[in-house]
């Protein structure tokens, strides 16, 4: 009988630590429903692919949580531990801890290689001369087409990109693959974009194009710089300083399989800041 009791209790006590052990090997990763090239359900964006090889490296199951709205997504998924971390913010984003970042890129011009534009920067001829040009509101690319003159001869076009819908109060999707198909489409002879947005897209356009990244010299009429260069990194809930440690470990020590996942993708890699190396 003690026998049997020491059995039970023995399974009991296992299947516990069992338990607790899976628990532990959830790493829980919110990102989004939909928003290529970064994520969908179906795991097919570049950031379901960097958070699935996180996991293996920490040897833990992934477990993806979405979202469908990024205004909200920090409040409300990753604050209140439906997930534990976040693929894809800026490096020092106070809303989160973040890690050393993973990559660093940059906003793009894109343009047909048959036309042979000459981007190099915002004063190109080619951006002054251009019916239609390409690019998502609230970004710098709005920010520095007001500055060359050029926002008002885009507005109209700007609407026929979203359907007419009124921005009030709702979260309006600008599709970045369409952005890049109304230049290899010949519909606009520009367009701007993040380059990490645009990047799978240039590289399967059947129409070749050209990606150049704009320089991070931009300054608004009253001197202000408008940055075009960002680094990217991991966001973890403030306070949770072990999973970031473990995480800066995978950042630094992987830096070479992570640019290979990034370069596969097409996205324009660039140099990080020494003051971004030496974070965390």
């Amino acid at each position: 009988m003690k026998n049997t009791k020491r059995i039970f209790t023995a399974l009991v006590l296992g299947i516990g630590f069992a338990n607790v052990q899976a628990e532990q090997q959830a790493l829980k990763v919110c990102t989004a429903e939909n928003e290529m090239p970064y994520s969908n359900q179906a795991g097919e964006g570049f950031e379901n692919k960097l958070a699935q090889y996180v996991a293996e490296r920490m040897g833990r199951k992934l477990e993806i949580v979405t979202w469908t709205d990024p205004r909200y997504f920090i409040r409300d998924y990753l604050d209140k531990g439906l997930c534990d971390v976040v693929m894809g913010v800026d490096a020092g984003d106070p809303r989160v801890l973040t890690t050393a970042p993973y990559y660093r890129s940059g906003y793009v011009f894109i343009s047909r290689e048959q036309d042979g534009l000459d981007l190099k920067n915002w004063d190109s001829p080619a951006l002054k001369t251009a019916k239609r040009i390409a690019f998502a509101p609230g970004t710098p690319a709005e920010t520095m087409l007001r500055v060359i003159g050029r926002y008002n001869d885009m507005f109209n076009y700007q609407q026929e990109l979203v359907g007419f819908k009124s921005r009030r109060n709702q979260y309006v999707k600008y599709d970045n693959d369409k952005l890049v198909n109304e230049v290899a489409s010949g519909k606009a002879e520009i367009a701007i974009l993040w380059g990490p947005a645009a990047a799978r897209y240039v590289k399967a356009s059947p129409t070749p194009l050209t990606m150049t990244v704009i320089p991070d010299n931009a300054k608004r009429a009253d001197g202000e710089k408008v940055g075009f260069q960002y680094s990217t990194a991991i966001g973890v809930r403030k306070g949770d300083t072990a999973l970031l440690a473990q995480l800066n470990n995978i950042v630094k020590e992987q830096q070479d399989e992570i640019a290979e996942l990034l370069e596969a993708e097409g996205i324009p890699l660039l140099e990080e800041p020494e003051t971004a190396l030496s974070m965390n």
